[in-house]
């Protein structure tokens, strides 16, 4: 499993193999069942997550007990609250396993020990914090400026090798739709492909 976390950071630095030794111990396993949290609301966020096998999402609940889902997380990639994180508040999300997960983490302080250790790691998470902001900007643009159907077209786009994976109910909370909507949207898609 840590092969594919050491694979994922030398896309964007380099890493010498004991470095990637160190970081490969300091990241440790944990086993995700079906529908089982791996943070919930109210918890201290104090690890950094990345997702080796498995589908995951990030949510909140309403005051009627309703998810919006802020995000899914597929292999390969991180998932957190980072502001939870960052801040040391208590959550404000849950994360939730989809389907059964791998999860490697490692805790803030020492990946902040690593930080010092290994400069490159550094620069990788500089790199990835920039690339979260930059898709969390245009997550909020796409919802402002894209109709639900755009908004779908993305998603197919993004989560094709999950889609069938994640039940159309989330989908629809993550497009900020209803489900009834979504329906008719795949709908009006089938038979545009028919056609």
């Amino acid at each position: 499993m840590q092969e594919v976390l050491i694979d994922h950071m030398r896309q964007l630095v380099s890493l010498s193999d004991e470095e990637a030794e160190i970081i490969s111990s300091a990241f440790k396993e944990k086993q995700l069942k079906k529908k089982e949290y791996l943070l919930k609301k109210g918890d201290s966020s104090h690890y950094m997550r990345f997702i080796s096998s498995g589908c995951l999402k990030v949510f909140s609940l309403d005051n009627d007990g309703n998810e919006g889902i802020l995000q899914f997380g597929v292999n390969g990639w991180w998932v957190n609250d980072l502001y939870g994180y960052l801040t040391g508040q208590p959550s404000s999300y849950f994360i939730q396993a989809i389907t059964n997960s791998t999860v490697l983490q490692v805790h803030k302080n020492v990946l902040d020990q690593l930080f010092n250790q290994i400069p490159s790691l550094d620069r990788f998470w500089r790199i990835k914090i920039q690339n979260a902001y930059i898709a969390l900007q245009e997550r909020t643009m796409n919802l402002m400026r894209e109709s639900a159907e755009e908004r779908y077209a993305r998603f197919i786009s993004q989560y094709r090798d999950m889609e069938q994976s994640i039940p159309q109910y989330m989908i629809a909370s993550y497009l900020g739709v209803t489900p009834e909507h979504l329906s008719a949207i795949r709908k009006k898609i089938s038979k545009s492909k028919l056609s």
